[in-house]
Protein backbone atom coordinates (compact mmCIF):
# COMPACT_ATOMS: atom_id res chain seq x y z
CA UNK A 1 0.00 0.00 0.00
CA UNK A 2 1.26 3.38 -0.88
CA UNK A 3 1.82 5.50 2.76
CA UNK A 4 2.38 8.67 0.67
CA UNK A 5 -0.55 11.07 1.82
CA UNK A 6 -2.92 12.41 -0.84
CA UNK A 7 -3.65 16.04 0.51
CA UNK A 8 -7.54 17.68 -0.31
CA UNK A 9 -8.96 20.22 0.23
CA UNK A 10 -12.63 20.32 -0.97
CA UNK A 11 -13.84 24.24 -0.61
CA UNK A 12 -11.17 25.14 -2.57
CA UNK A 13 -11.74 22.48 -5.59
CA UNK A 14 -15.22 23.45 -5.25
CA UNK A 15 -14.30 26.30 -6.11
CA UNK A 16 -12.32 25.70 -9.06
CA UNK A 17 -14.88 22.99 -10.63
CA UNK A 18 -18.40 23.62 -9.86
CA UNK A 19 -18.50 26.39 -12.64
CA UNK A 20 -17.39 23.71 -14.95
CA UNK A 21 -19.06 21.25 -17.13
CA UNK A 22 -17.01 18.69 -15.85
CA UNK A 23 -17.66 15.91 -13.22
CA UNK A 24 -14.80 15.49 -11.30
CA UNK A 25 -13.74 12.42 -8.90
CA UNK A 26 -10.00 12.03 -6.99
CA UNK A 27 -9.32 8.80 -5.52
CA UNK A 28 -6.26 7.83 -3.48
CA UNK A 29 -3.85 4.99 -4.05
CA UNK A 30 -6.11 2.34 -2.66
CA UNK A 31 -9.42 3.81 -5.08
CA UNK A 32 -10.87 5.35 -2.20
CA UNK A 33 -13.11 8.07 -3.38
CA UNK A 34 -11.30 11.27 -1.29
CA UNK A 35 -13.09 14.28 -3.17
CA UNK A 36 -16.26 14.14 -5.96
CA UNK A 37 -17.57 17.45 -7.41
CA UNK A 38 -21.21 18.32 -6.40
CA UNK A 39 -22.53 18.09 -10.31
CA UNK A 40 -20.79 14.71 -10.31
CA UNK A 41 -22.88 14.19 -7.04
CA UNK A 42 -26.23 15.27 -8.96
CA UNK A 43 -25.39 12.82 -12.21
CA UNK A 44 -24.75 9.88 -10.12
CA UNK A 45 -27.51 11.01 -8.40
CA UNK A 46 -25.74 10.29 -4.55
CA UNK A 47 -25.14 12.43 -2.03
CA UNK A 48 -21.18 13.40 -1.37
CA UNK A 49 -21.16 12.64 2.41
CA UNK A 50 -22.16 9.62 1.76
CA UNK A 51 -19.48 8.55 -1.16
CA UNK A 52 -16.41 10.18 0.35
CA UNK A 53 -14.27 6.98 1.84
CA UNK A 54 -15.67 4.48 -0.52
CA UNK A 55 -14.43 2.68 -3.28
CA UNK A 56 -14.83 4.31 -6.38
CA UNK A 57 -16.06 0.89 -7.72
CA UNK A 58 -18.80 0.86 -5.29
CA UNK A 59 -20.30 3.98 -6.23
CA UNK A 60 -19.30 4.49 -10.20
CA UNK A 61 -20.39 1.75 -12.79
CA UNK A 62 -17.63 0.53 -15.37
CA UNK A 63 -15.02 2.73 -13.45
CA UNK A 64 -11.33 2.32 -14.17
CA UNK A 65 -9.99 5.01 -11.54
CA UNK A 66 -8.63 2.15 -9.17
CA UNK A 67 -6.93 1.08 -12.16
CA UNK A 68 -5.48 4.07 -12.94
CA UNK A 69 -4.59 4.72 -9.39
CA UNK A 70 -2.42 1.02 -9.38
CA UNK A 71 -0.85 1.73 -12.96
CA UNK A 72 -0.07 5.19 -13.18
CA UNK A 73 -1.45 4.93 -16.92
CA UNK A 74 -3.35 7.60 -18.03
CA UNK A 75 -6.60 6.94 -20.04
CA UNK A 76 -8.05 9.46 -22.31
CA UNK A 77 -11.33 9.95 -24.33
CA UNK A 78 -12.76 6.55 -22.87
CA UNK A 79 -15.84 6.06 -23.76
CA UNK A 80 -17.73 4.95 -20.58
CA UNK A 81 -21.42 3.45 -20.25
CA UNK A 82 -22.79 5.00 -17.00
CA UNK A 83 -26.14 5.75 -15.55
CA UNK A 84 -27.95 3.81 -18.44
CA UNK A 85 -25.93 6.34 -20.91
CA UNK A 86 -22.20 6.82 -22.53
CA UNK A 87 -19.90 9.49 -21.12
CA UNK A 88 -16.49 10.53 -21.84
CA UNK A 89 -14.07 9.90 -19.08
CA UNK A 90 -10.35 10.88 -18.90
CA UNK A 91 -8.15 9.49 -16.02
CA UNK A 92 -5.33 10.94 -14.70
CA UNK A 93 -3.00 9.45 -12.26
CA UNK A 94 -1.36 11.83 -9.30
CA UNK A 95 2.05 11.69 -9.03
CA UNK A 96 4.16 12.59 -6.21
CA UNK A 97 8.01 12.01 -5.72
CA UNK A 98 7.60 9.24 -8.27
CA UNK A 99 5.13 7.84 -6.16
CA UNK A 100 1.19 6.97 -7.26
CA UNK A 101 -0.57 8.48 -4.41
CA UNK A 102 -3.81 8.74 -6.10
CA UNK A 103 -6.29 9.59 -9.51
CA UNK A 104 -7.99 12.15 -10.96
CA UNK A 105 -10.99 11.61 -13.13
CA UNK A 106 -13.59 14.20 -15.50
CA UNK A 107 -16.78 12.75 -17.35
CA UNK A 108 -17.62 15.83 -20.06
CA UNK A 109 -20.93 17.31 -20.01
CA UNK A 110 -22.83 20.61 -20.48
CA UNK A 111 -26.05 20.01 -18.92
CA UNK A 112 -28.36 16.64 -18.77
CA UNK A 113 -30.47 17.47 -21.62
CA UNK A 114 -27.40 18.13 -23.77
CA UNK A 115 -25.49 15.54 -22.58
CA UNK A 116 -28.39 13.08 -23.55
CA UNK A 117 -28.72 14.36 -27.26
CA UNK A 118 -25.09 14.26 -27.45
CA UNK A 119 -25.73 10.27 -26.24
CA UNK A 120 -28.18 9.66 -28.56
CA UNK A 121 -25.68 10.87 -31.23
CA UNK A 122 -23.17 8.73 -29.93
CA UNK A 123 -25.71 5.29 -29.89
CA UNK A 124 -26.47 6.04 -33.23
CA UNK A 125 -23.01 6.35 -34.60
CA UNK A 126 -21.61 3.37 -32.66
CA UNK A 127 -24.98 1.40 -33.99
CA UNK A 128 -24.53 2.81 -38.05
CA UNK A 129 -20.46 1.61 -36.89
CA UNK A 130 -20.84 -1.43 -35.80
CA UNK A 131 -23.60 -2.14 -39.27
CA UNK A 132 -20.86 -1.36 -41.33
CA UNK A 133 -18.19 -2.49 -39.83
CA UNK A 134 -20.26 -6.13 -40.00
CA UNK A 135 -21.19 -5.64 -43.84
CA UNK A 136 -17.42 -4.25 -44.29
CA UNK A 137 -16.19 -8.15 -42.32
CA UNK A 138 -18.82 -10.14 -44.67
CA UNK A 139 -18.01 -8.27 -47.95
CA UNK A 140 -14.40 -8.86 -47.51
CA UNK A 141 -14.98 -12.43 -46.38
CA UNK A 142 -14.20 -12.20 -42.66
CA UNK A 143 -15.70 -14.60 -40.08
CA UNK A 144 -13.22 -14.87 -37.20
CA UNK A 145 -11.30 -13.12 -35.40
CA UNK A 146 -8.58 -14.50 -32.43
CA UNK A 147 -11.88 -14.55 -29.63
CA UNK A 148 -13.24 -17.28 -32.22
CA UNK A 149 -9.58 -19.22 -31.38
CA UNK A 150 -10.84 -21.35 -28.11
CA UNK A 151 -9.23 -22.89 -25.24
CA UNK A 152 -7.22 -22.38 -22.29
CA UNK A 153 -4.44 -25.13 -22.78
CA UNK A 154 -0.89 -23.69 -22.86
CA UNK A 155 -0.94 -24.00 -26.45
CA UNK A 156 -3.38 -21.81 -27.40
CA UNK A 157 -2.36 -19.86 -25.28
CA UNK A 158 1.27 -19.36 -26.70
CA UNK A 159 -0.52 -19.27 -30.07
CA UNK A 160 -2.54 -16.66 -29.60
CA UNK A 161 0.56 -14.58 -27.96
CA UNK A 162 2.72 -15.50 -31.11
CA UNK A 163 -0.42 -14.37 -33.64
CA UNK A 164 -0.98 -11.11 -32.21
CA UNK A 165 3.33 -10.32 -31.97
CA UNK A 166 3.20 -11.19 -35.76
CA UNK A 167 0.33 -9.48 -36.95
CA UNK A 168 1.92 -6.01 -36.66
CA UNK A 169 4.23 -6.69 -39.30
CA UNK A 170 4.25 -7.87 -43.36
CA UNK A 171 6.31 -10.80 -42.83
CA UNK A 172 4.72 -14.16 -44.57
CA UNK A 173 3.38 -16.79 -42.43
CA UNK A 174 2.84 -20.48 -43.22
CA UNK A 175 0.28 -22.36 -40.62
CA UNK A 176 0.67 -25.99 -40.09
CA UNK A 177 -1.97 -28.05 -39.02
CA UNK A 178 -4.42 -30.81 -39.73
CA UNK A 179 -7.70 -30.16 -41.46
CA UNK A 180 -9.99 -28.72 -39.41
CA UNK A 181 -8.08 -27.41 -36.59
CA UNK A 182 -9.20 -23.64 -37.16
CA UNK A 183 -5.86 -22.73 -39.79
CA UNK A 184 -8.86 -20.17 -40.84
CA UNK A 185 -9.55 -18.69 -38.21
CA UNK A 186 -5.79 -17.56 -37.21
CA UNK A 187 -5.14 -16.50 -40.80
CA UNK A 188 -8.04 -13.92 -40.51
CA UNK A 189 -7.38 -12.76 -36.59
CA UNK A 190 -3.77 -12.11 -38.21
CA UNK A 191 -5.19 -10.17 -40.45
CA UNK A 192 -8.12 -8.64 -38.16
CA UNK A 193 -4.86 -7.41 -35.96
CA UNK A 194 -2.90 -6.04 -38.80
CA UNK A 195 -2.66 -2.88 -40.57
CA UNK A 196 -4.43 -3.94 -42.97
CA UNK A 197 -7.66 -4.79 -41.20
CA UNK A 198 -9.45 -2.28 -43.49
CA UNK A 199 -8.45 -3.85 -46.60
CA UNK A 200 -9.49 -7.10 -48.38
CA UNK A 201 -8.99 -10.79 -46.70
CA UNK A 202 -9.09 -12.92 -50.18
CA UNK A 203 -9.13 -16.95 -49.38
CA UNK A 204 -7.96 -19.36 -52.27
CA UNK A 205 -8.31 -22.60 -51.78
CA UNK A 206 -5.36 -23.96 -53.83
CA UNK A 207 -7.03 -27.70 -53.73
CA UNK A 208 -10.44 -27.04 -54.91
CA UNK A 209 -9.58 -24.96 -57.93
CA UNK A 210 -9.27 -27.10 -61.29
CA UNK A 211 -5.73 -26.88 -62.32
CA UNK A 212 -6.25 -25.36 -65.54
CA UNK A 213 -8.50 -22.15 -64.01
CA UNK A 214 -5.89 -21.69 -61.18
CA UNK A 215 -4.00 -19.25 -63.09
CA UNK A 216 -7.13 -17.63 -64.10
CA UNK A 217 -8.19 -17.49 -60.82
CA UNK A 218 -5.47 -16.21 -58.92
CA UNK A 219 -4.00 -13.49 -61.98
CA UNK A 220 -7.19 -12.80 -63.85
CA UNK A 221 -7.26 -12.58 -67.61
CA UNK A 222 -7.34 -9.66 -70.12
CA UNK A 223 -10.33 -8.74 -72.50
CA UNK A 224 -9.88 -11.80 -75.56
CA UNK A 225 -7.13 -13.68 -73.82
CA UNK A 226 -8.23 -16.82 -74.71
CA UNK A 227 -11.40 -18.66 -76.11
CA UNK A 228 -14.12 -18.07 -74.41
CA UNK A 229 -13.35 -15.40 -72.44
CA UNK A 230 -15.14 -13.30 -70.52
CA UNK A 231 -16.58 -10.24 -72.35
CA UNK A 232 -13.99 -7.57 -70.24
CA UNK A 233 -11.77 -10.00 -68.31
CA UNK A 234 -11.58 -10.84 -64.91
CA UNK A 235 -9.86 -9.50 -62.28
CA UNK A 236 -7.99 -12.23 -60.15
CA UNK A 237 -7.67 -13.27 -56.37
CA UNK A 238 -4.13 -11.19 -56.06
CA UNK A 239 -5.80 -8.24 -57.50
CA UNK A 240 -8.54 -8.50 -55.28
CA UNK A 241 -6.53 -8.66 -52.21
CA UNK A 242 -4.52 -5.67 -53.11
CA UNK A 243 -3.70 -3.86 -50.02
CA UNK A 244 -4.85 -6.40 -47.72
CA UNK A 245 -4.06 -10.00 -47.31
CA UNK A 246 -4.82 -13.57 -49.47
CA UNK A 247 -5.08 -16.63 -47.66
CA UNK A 248 -3.32 -19.48 -50.05
CA UNK A 249 -5.34 -22.42 -48.34
CA UNK A 250 -3.82 -26.22 -48.95
CA UNK A 251 -1.10 -24.68 -50.64
CA UNK A 252 0.76 -27.60 -50.99
CA UNK A 253 -2.04 -28.53 -53.76
CA UNK A 254 -0.39 -25.97 -56.12
CA UNK A 255 1.06 -27.74 -59.02
CA UNK A 256 4.71 -26.90 -59.93
CA UNK A 257 4.67 -24.24 -62.47
CA UNK A 258 1.78 -21.95 -60.66
CA UNK A 259 4.32 -22.38 -57.67
CA UNK A 260 7.17 -20.57 -60.29
CA UNK A 261 4.64 -17.85 -61.02
CA UNK A 262 3.57 -17.59 -57.04
CA UNK A 263 7.33 -17.26 -56.27
CA UNK A 264 7.50 -14.28 -58.64
CA UNK A 265 4.49 -12.44 -57.05
CA UNK A 266 6.39 -12.88 -53.79
CA UNK A 267 9.98 -11.98 -54.90
CA UNK A 268 8.96 -8.80 -57.72
CA UNK A 269 5.22 -7.82 -55.74
CA UNK A 270 4.02 -8.04 -59.49
CA UNK A 271 1.56 -10.74 -61.10
CA UNK A 272 0.67 -10.79 -64.98
CA UNK A 273 -2.79 -11.14 -65.89
CA UNK A 274 -3.72 -13.82 -68.63
CA UNK A 275 -3.09 -12.09 -71.54
CA UNK A 276 -1.24 -8.92 -70.14
CA UNK A 277 1.38 -6.87 -72.29
CA UNK A 278 2.38 -5.32 -69.22
CA UNK A 279 2.87 -6.98 -65.25
CA UNK A 280 0.83 -5.08 -62.56
CA UNK A 281 1.94 -4.51 -59.37
CA UNK A 282 0.92 -5.47 -56.21
CA UNK A 283 0.93 -4.75 -52.23
CA UNK A 284 -0.30 -7.60 -50.60
CA UNK A 285 0.62 -9.60 -47.43
CA UNK A 286 0.48 -13.83 -48.15
CA UNK A 287 -0.59 -16.39 -45.51
CA UNK A 288 -0.27 -19.96 -46.62
CA UNK A 289 -2.06 -23.06 -45.07
CA UNK A 290 -0.94 -27.00 -45.15
CA UNK A 291 -1.52 -29.61 -43.99
CA UNK A 292 0.89 -31.52 -46.06
CA UNK A 293 4.55 -32.50 -45.54
CA UNK A 294 6.11 -29.61 -47.62
CA UNK A 295 9.54 -31.07 -46.84
CA UNK A 296 8.97 -34.87 -48.03
CA UNK A 297 7.38 -33.05 -51.04
CA UNK A 298 10.38 -31.38 -51.25
CA UNK A 299 12.67 -33.80 -51.25
CA UNK A 300 10.20 -35.90 -53.54
CA UNK A 301 10.50 -32.67 -55.96
CA UNK A 302 6.36 -31.74 -55.74
CA UNK A 303 7.25 -28.35 -53.73
CA UNK A 304 9.60 -26.01 -54.55
CA UNK A 305 12.18 -25.61 -52.30
CA UNK A 306 12.40 -21.78 -52.63
CA UNK A 307 8.84 -21.02 -52.30
CA UNK A 308 9.00 -22.88 -49.36
CA UNK A 309 11.45 -20.54 -47.66
CA UNK A 310 9.83 -17.51 -49.22
CA UNK A 311 6.22 -18.45 -47.53
CA UNK A 312 7.74 -19.88 -44.36
CA UNK A 313 9.50 -16.80 -43.47
CA UNK A 314 6.95 -17.61 -39.78
CA UNK A 315 5.78 -20.84 -39.30
CA UNK A 316 2.33 -21.27 -36.97
CA UNK A 317 1.39 -24.78 -35.68
CA UNK A 318 -2.17 -25.23 -34.93
CA UNK A 319 -2.34 -28.55 -32.24
CA UNK A 320 -5.03 -31.15 -33.21
CA UNK A 321 -7.74 -31.67 -30.64
CA UNK A 322 -6.55 -34.77 -29.71
CA UNK A 323 -3.54 -33.41 -28.22
CA UNK A 324 -5.73 -30.21 -26.11
CA UNK A 325 -8.20 -32.29 -24.68
CA UNK A 326 -8.82 -30.36 -21.60
CA UNK A 327 -10.40 -27.82 -23.69
CA UNK A 328 -13.14 -29.99 -24.87
CA UNK A 329 -15.48 -28.85 -22.25
CA UNK A 330 -15.20 -24.98 -22.77
CA UNK A 331 -14.94 -26.13 -26.50
CA UNK A 332 -18.11 -28.19 -26.07
CA UNK A 333 -20.45 -25.49 -24.27
CA UNK A 334 -19.21 -22.53 -27.08
CA UNK A 335 -20.68 -25.16 -29.90
CA UNK A 336 -23.85 -25.95 -27.98
CA UNK A 337 -24.29 -22.26 -27.21
CA UNK A 338 -23.75 -21.25 -30.87
CA UNK A 339 -25.71 -24.39 -32.38
CA UNK A 340 -28.86 -23.80 -30.06
CA UNK A 341 -29.34 -19.99 -31.17
CA UNK A 342 -29.26 -20.58 -34.94
CA UNK A 343 -31.51 -24.14 -34.29
CA UNK A 344 -33.41 -22.55 -31.56
CA UNK A 345 -33.70 -25.26 -29.24
CA UNK A 346 -33.00 -25.21 -25.28
CA UNK A 347 -29.87 -27.65 -25.01
CA UNK A 348 -27.70 -26.54 -21.84
CA UNK A 349 -25.44 -29.20 -21.86
CA UNK A 350 -24.19 -33.01 -22.12
CA UNK A 351 -24.64 -35.90 -19.89
CA UNK A 352 -21.79 -37.02 -17.91
CA UNK A 353 -21.70 -40.59 -19.95
CA UNK A 354 -22.19 -38.17 -23.15
CA UNK A 355 -19.42 -35.82 -21.97
CA UNK A 356 -16.84 -39.00 -21.84
CA UNK A 357 -17.44 -40.55 -24.71
CA UNK A 358 -16.24 -36.83 -26.19
CA UNK A 359 -13.38 -36.96 -23.94
CA UNK A 360 -12.11 -40.44 -24.87
CA UNK A 361 -12.80 -39.93 -28.78
CA UNK A 362 -9.70 -38.89 -30.75
CA UNK A 363 -11.42 -36.61 -33.00
CA UNK A 364 -9.61 -37.01 -36.56
CA UNK A 365 -12.16 -33.93 -38.10
CA UNK A 366 -10.64 -32.08 -35.04
CA UNK A 367 -12.07 -28.80 -34.30
CA UNK A 368 -15.09 -29.17 -37.34
CA UNK A 369 -15.93 -32.61 -36.52
CA UNK A 370 -16.41 -31.44 -32.81
CA UNK A 371 -18.87 -28.77 -34.47
CA UNK A 372 -20.97 -30.66 -36.66
CA UNK A 373 -21.00 -33.39 -34.24
CA UNK A 374 -22.84 -31.36 -32.00
CA UNK A 375 -25.09 -29.34 -33.76
CA UNK A 376 -26.61 -32.88 -35.20
CA UNK A 377 -27.33 -33.69 -31.73
CA UNK A 378 -28.73 -31.05 -30.75
CA UNK A 379 -31.09 -31.42 -33.88
CA UNK A 380 -31.76 -35.28 -32.46
CA UNK A 381 -32.36 -34.40 -28.89
CA UNK A 382 -35.80 -33.80 -27.00
CA UNK A 383 -34.36 -32.81 -23.81
CA UNK A 384 -31.67 -30.28 -22.58
CA UNK A 385 -29.46 -32.61 -22.35
CA UNK A 386 -27.21 -34.21 -25.33
CA UNK A 387 -26.88 -38.00 -24.08
CA UNK A 388 -24.66 -41.17 -25.28
CA UNK A 389 -27.89 -42.07 -27.85
CA UNK A 390 -28.21 -38.55 -29.66
CA UNK A 391 -24.35 -39.36 -30.37
CA UNK A 392 -22.82 -40.82 -33.38
CA UNK A 393 -22.43 -44.72 -33.40
CA UNK A 394 -18.74 -44.55 -33.87
CA UNK A 395 -17.93 -42.19 -30.88
CA UNK A 396 -19.63 -45.41 -28.61
CA UNK A 397 -17.32 -47.62 -30.20
CA UNK A 398 -13.52 -46.31 -29.06
CA UNK A 399 -11.38 -43.95 -29.80
CA UNK A 400 -10.66 -44.31 -33.28
CA UNK A 401 -13.43 -44.64 -36.17
CA UNK A 402 -13.13 -47.30 -38.47
CA UNK A 403 -10.60 -46.39 -40.78
CA UNK A 404 -12.54 -46.86 -43.56
CA UNK A 405 -15.08 -43.97 -43.08
CA UNK A 406 -14.08 -40.80 -43.80
CA UNK A 407 -15.13 -37.50 -42.55
CA UNK A 408 -17.57 -36.73 -45.06
CA UNK A 409 -18.76 -39.86 -44.87
CA UNK A 410 -19.45 -39.53 -41.27
CA UNK A 411 -20.73 -36.35 -41.67
CA UNK A 412 -23.20 -37.63 -44.16
CA UNK A 413 -24.23 -40.50 -41.80
CA UNK A 414 -25.04 -37.80 -38.64
CA UNK A 415 -27.31 -35.75 -41.05
CA UNK A 416 -29.47 -38.94 -42.32
CA UNK A 417 -29.46 -40.32 -38.76
CA UNK A 418 -31.47 -36.30 -37.79
CA UNK A 419 -33.70 -36.52 -40.66
CA UNK A 420 -34.90 -40.45 -39.84
CA UNK A 421 -35.06 -38.75 -35.94
CA UNK A 422 -37.09 -36.26 -37.27
CA UNK A 423 -39.80 -37.88 -39.11
CA UNK A 424 -40.23 -40.08 -36.67
CA UNK A 425 -40.38 -37.34 -34.00
CA UNK A 426 -43.32 -36.02 -36.36
CA UNK A 427 -44.46 -38.96 -37.54
CA UNK A 428 -43.29 -38.83 -40.96
CA UNK A 429 -44.76 -35.33 -41.52
CA UNK A 430 -41.99 -34.08 -43.46
CA UNK A 431 -42.83 -29.96 -43.47
CA UNK A 432 -43.00 -30.23 -39.98
CA UNK A 433 -39.75 -31.90 -39.57
CA UNK A 434 -37.86 -29.76 -42.01
CA UNK A 435 -38.80 -26.82 -39.97
CA UNK A 436 -37.45 -28.69 -36.79
CA UNK A 437 -34.11 -29.19 -38.46
CA UNK A 438 -34.35 -25.74 -39.47
CA UNK A 439 -34.16 -26.60 -43.42
CA UNK A 440 -36.96 -26.14 -46.42
CA UNK A 441 -39.31 -28.18 -47.27
CA UNK A 442 -37.54 -28.91 -50.67
CA UNK A 443 -34.36 -29.28 -49.30
CA UNK A 444 -36.04 -32.47 -46.93
CA UNK A 445 -37.70 -33.99 -50.00
CA UNK A 446 -33.88 -33.88 -52.04
CA UNK A 447 -32.28 -35.45 -48.99
CA UNK A 448 -34.46 -38.31 -48.03
CA UNK A 449 -34.00 -38.88 -51.66
CA UNK A 450 -30.14 -38.91 -51.63
CA UNK A 451 -30.65 -41.20 -48.33
CA UNK A 452 -33.22 -43.65 -49.85
CA UNK A 453 -34.83 -43.40 -46.49
CA UNK A 454 -38.08 -45.00 -46.55
CA UNK A 455 -40.78 -45.37 -44.43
Amino acid sequence: MNNTALLINNQLLDLIFESTYYGIVIVDADGIIQYMSNNYCDFLEVQRDEVIGKHATDVIENTKMHLVAQTGKQDFADLQFLQGDFVIANRIPIIENNDIVGAVGTIIFRDLDEWKKLNSHIKGVLSELNYYRSEWNESNGLRYSLHDLIGETPEIKDLKDRVMRIARGDISVLLRGESGTGKEIVAQSIHQLSERSEKPFVKVNCGSIPEHLLESELFGYEDGAFTGARKGGKIGKFHLADGGTIFLDEVGDMPLHMQVKLLRVLQEREFEPIGALQPKKVNVRVIAATNRPLEKMINDQLFREDLFYRVNAVQLFIPPLRSRRSDLPILTEHFLRKATKRIGKRVTGTSPEAAALIRQYDWPGNIRELENVLEASVHLTDSELIGVEELPDYLKGGKKKPEVKNLKVLLEETEKNAIEAALKRYRYDKNKAAESLGIGNSTIYDKIKKYNISF
